[in-house]
């Protein structure tokens, strides 16, 4: 499908993406939508005026083709999918077949890349996890592309530009999906329906199925949980707020927290 942006360079599209996501929220959508694709149309071809119609027209087209998420919005890596050439496009590198949907995966690689524990992702440590992300697809990166990859990242995720990516940053990359703790309602219901409740969230954190959350279960668990009251929380602050939350609930100080033990902590009554 032709895209009217031939011989687009990574350096283009984030001049494009900068222009279009108006208000820096990592979408484009409603107006900014509207006017992306009325660019798309002047450039497809010469025509005396665009109409609303055609417009809405390739909208149509382009977005049953590429809004992988059908949220009627258009992420990053579906826009550089749309516009940007396959040996320029290595923001396909983060489309995965199945979505980023826990947020103890999400962890796992959160730990693994900042190394040295600062609670943030420098350049540094961006250029190592893009690297493996590269030799996962078999793909061999010149250093100076590499770089150069590096440095867009950095511009297009670091939304307050102090040259390192806080936990929402990488999110933001890695297309997190929705906090999974926002469906519940754990003050609400009766009993037998908080238990319930219950049941599920701990299911979805023990990844390990060890009937006790450790590691970066336990770190998912505290960002999602936190999420709900701050959503921005930075590495730091989850790292402190994992501290207390084992301070709390880990009675047995065995550096986990059993289900019995976040049963209690959560005022959830557990069957005898």
């Amino acid at each position: 499908m032709e895209s009217g942006f031939d011989n687009l360079d990574a350096a283009g599209f984030l001049e494009i993406w900068q222009h279009f996501d108006a208000d820096d929220n990592g979408y484009i959508e409603d107006k900014e939508l509207d006017d992306f694709f009325c660019h798309m149309m002047q450039r497809l071809g010469p025509q005396e005026k665009v109409t609303a119609e055609q417009v809405q027209g390739l909208k149509q087209r382009f977005m049953s083709a590429y809004d992988v998420t059908a949220d009627g919005k258009l992420q990053i890596q579906e826009l550089a999918h749309m516009i940007l050439p396959e040996d320029e496009n290595f923001l396909l590198i983060f489309r995965r077949e199945a979505t980023l949907d826990n947020s103890v995966d999400f962890m796992k690689i959160w730990r693994k890349y900042d190394v040295d524990c600062s609670g943030y992702i420098s350049a540094q440590e961006l250029k190592a996890f893009l690297k493996d992300l590269f030799q996962q697809q078999n793909k061999e990166v010149p250093s100076d592309k590499m770089e150069e990859y590096t440095d867009n990242m950095m511009k297009i995720f670091d939304k307050n530009k102090d040259g390192r990516l806080d936990l929402n940053d990488l999110a933001r990359i890695l297309a997190l999906q929705e906090n999974f703790l926002l469906q519940f309602k754990m003050d609400a219901g009766s009993k037998m329906e908080r238990k319930r409740d219950f049941d599920k969230i701990f299911a979805h954190y023990d990844v390990s199925k060890t009937d006790a959350l450790e590691g970066p279960e336990v770190d998912g668990f505290v960002k999602d949980m936190m999420g709900l009251v701050r959503p921005n929380m930075t590495g730091p602050e989850l790292d402190k707020l994992r501290t207390v939350l084992l301070s709390h609930c880990d009675v047995n100080k065995d550096g986990k927290i059993q289900k019995n033990e976040l049963a209690l902590c959560l005022g959830v009554k557990m069957p005898v």
